[in-house]
């Protein structure tokens, strides 16, 4: 047992043994309910579960949107909860999912794609769930200042002379032709193969008429066929290698394309609301058997996340610049909070200078950012299956069955109501009807004006120009 929790048992002893006495010997002049009242605190608190493990330690990326747990700790969430939380940094995606795998991590921060990538065996196989979508928004793409200086003459501008955004990657499109005419690589990094970054970065190519190359059973590259080569690189060290000349450019979270701004060393060109307005970005990960083997661990957790989450969103975001005094803290993101504060506080820096409103450029609980819907999972899949990670075509109902064995909103409104009933949250705030599915993305949503409905995957797929159709495999370096 941890040294805080000896202290907090050793204080619910001595407070027990002391309401004992009271309505031992004081019952008869009726002041018990009112000092145990005072005791208790007049506020509403949690009320704690019977959790079967109360010591955790729960793993991160240092990015600004592992704000949830962070707050979650500082604000005291877990231990209104009864649980005892290390928080601890991890040095890649890879070890942290295998380090939940393995039962060292109990829980983490994760990309979106781990848990299904995991559960369908994709990578490293092992059944994760979530029961927690930790934010929508949040990543951006950033090209080196060579690059940008080549894109500039094919982007429109405001009348105020500044670059018009969104900005399309057709505009890179006869930079990337140019670099293949000379035979040199177009090198872009994005932080893993199933991250959301990647699927972004290629979603925001493929609109602009660039192949981002494919994968097969064979070759797990993902750069068949490729006109830019995507290949991995850990989040806090994207701007050394771009600034190296290694890639030419990434997508990635939160604070590494501000501080390619702060730096000088290149320009964030579109960020991931522009692409796709209010997408789904982190989860909460744990181990299918953690859930089994603790269920109200499972929910204790859940229920402080979401408090966590309701904390960062609140009056307007009122509380950010203290989450960003919070998550620049060595232990978290480590970044300078003038950094972090250039996203978290609803603004977004492009070219230095060039500083935009972007309010909901990072989301943690408006929107119902945190309800596990399926359909953001079959997003997921969807991309899996377009650039050939998933070889081939599966039909609707199997989309739906992996979703529905990775998401978990059921955890999510069971914490949810407990929450409301314990005057915590508002009712108002879940979408305590919804069958798991987000309605259909309109088309003014999205980059490529092509709309996406989650209970209709291989149509969607069928709809996008560039990447696999139903019934097409990757055989060797050809789509069949």
């Amino acid at each position: 047992m941890s040294k805080a929790a000896r202290e907090l048992a050793i204080f619910a002893g001595e407070r027990a043994a002391f309401l004992c006495f009271l309505e031992n010997n004081m019952k008869k002049i009726g002041i018990v309910t009112t000092l145990a009242a005072l005791l208790m605190g007049g506020s509403a608190m949690a009320e704690m579960l019977d959790v079967e493990k109360d010591e955790l330690t729960l793993g991160f990326i240092k990015l600004t949107d592992m704000a949830p747990l962070a707050v979650a700790y500082e604000n005291g969430y877990f231990e209104d909860e009864g649980l005892y939380v290390t928080l601890e940094p991890q040095a890649n995606w890879k070890v942290l999912l295998d380090r939940v795998i393995s039962g060292d991590l109990d829980g983490a921060h994760m990309l979106a794609g781990q848990p299904i990538a995991a559960t369908i065996g994709y990578g490293t196989e092992a059944h994760i769930i979530t029961p927690f979508s930790m934010d929508l928004n949040g990543n951006g793409i950033t090209v080196s200042n060579e690059i940008w200086d080549m894109m500039k003459p094919n982007i429109p501008e405001n009348a105020d002379g500044l670059p018009a955004h969104p900005i399309s990657a057709e505009a890179l499109k006869p930079v990337v032709d140019s670099f293949n005419d000379e035979g040199k690589p177009f090198n872009m990094g994005m932080v893993f193969p199933v991250s959301t970054h990647n699927y972004e970065l290629r979603y925001w190519l493929a609109a602009g008429g660039i192949e981002p190359g494919y994968y097969s059973p064979e070759d797990v590259s993902g750069q068949i066929n490729a006109d830019v080569l995507l290949s991995v690189t850990p989040p806090p060290q994207m701007p050394a290698t771009m600034e190296a000349g290694t890639i030419h450019g990434y997508c990635v979270g939160e604070p590494w394309n501000q501080q390619a701004v702060f730096k000088g060393i290149g320009v964030p060109v579109i960020t991931d609301y522009e692409m796709w307005k209010n997408n789904p970005e982190k989860v909460f990960g744990l181990s299918q058997e953690f859930v089994e083997e603790n269920p109200n661990t499972t929910l204790a957790m859940t229920k402080a996340l979401i408090r966590a989450a309701i904390w960062l969103d609140e009056n307007d975001n009122a509380n950010r610049e203290e989450a960003v005094e919070i998550l620049s803290r060595s232990e978290y993101v480590g970044a300078d909070a003038e950094v972090i504060a250039n996203s978290m506080t609803g603004f977004f820096e492009y070219e230095k200078g060039d500083k935009r409103d972007v309010p909901d450029f990072n989301v943690f609980f408006r929107y119902n950012a945190t309800y596990p819907f399926y359909s953001d999972a079959i997003w997921y899949l969807t991309q899996m299956r377009r650039w050939g990670q998933i070889a081939e075509t599966k039909p609707d109902s199997w989309y739906d069955e992996v979703a529905k064995s990775v998401y978990k909103p059921d955890i999510y409104l069971e914490a949810a109501k407990m929450l409301v009933d314990e005057g915590l949250a508002n009712e108002a705030d879940f979408p305590w009807d919804s069958d798991g599915y987000k309605a259909p993305t309109p088309a003014e949503d999205i980059i490529d004006g092509i709309p996406y409905d989650g209970k209709a995957p291989n149509a969607y797929i069928d709809s996008l120009p560039i990447g696999l159709k139903s019934e097409q495999l990757v055989v060797g370096n050809e789509i069949k």
